[in-house]
């Protein structure tokens, strides 16, 4: 599946995002872009789910760069970015997810009202230089 224009501008900003190195944490190298496709008439129903792994992700070792709901046009894709310091990293923040009761929770509540009717997961990096460059002054 494609993704429009509009859903890579979303990913690059948000990539960007996951990219700059919070105070006093190593850089992540890697950022786990997690495409929802929402029942639009649960809009809710996501967004406590998603402000639900705002207090989990952290917890569990994540460092969660944001969800991301649909605000104009297309109202069915949402977005998590959730960024690591390696694949090693991300195995163990799984597995402490696995055990966290609030998440297990969370998943239960979006299986029981199935406002996620599809996800996708990629794992991507930024390639050094070309990225988070400011524009140039145009006069």
């Amino acid at each position: 599946m494609q993704i429009t224009r509009r859903e890579a501008l979303l990913f690059a900003a948000a990539a960007n995002a996951a990219s700059t190195q919070a105070a006093g944490r190593s850089s992540m190298t890697i950022t786990c872009f997690i495409r929802y496709e929402i029942d639009p008439f649960q809009r809710d129903a996501f967004r406590q789910y998603a402000e639900n792994w705002g207090r989990i992700i952290p917890r569990c070792g994540g460092h969660l760069v944001g969800y991301f709901l649909p605000a104009e046009g297309t109202n069915y894709v949402s977005w998590g970015l959730i960024a690591f310091e390696s694949l090693a990293a991300y195995e163990a923040y799984r597995a402490r997810l696995r055990s966290d009761p609030q998440a297990r929770e969370n998943f239960s509540m979006a299986q029981a009202k199935r406002f996620i009717l599809r996800e996708e997961r990629t794992f991507v990096e930024v390639v050094d230089g070309t990225f988070g460059l400011p524009p140039k002054n145009h006069q």
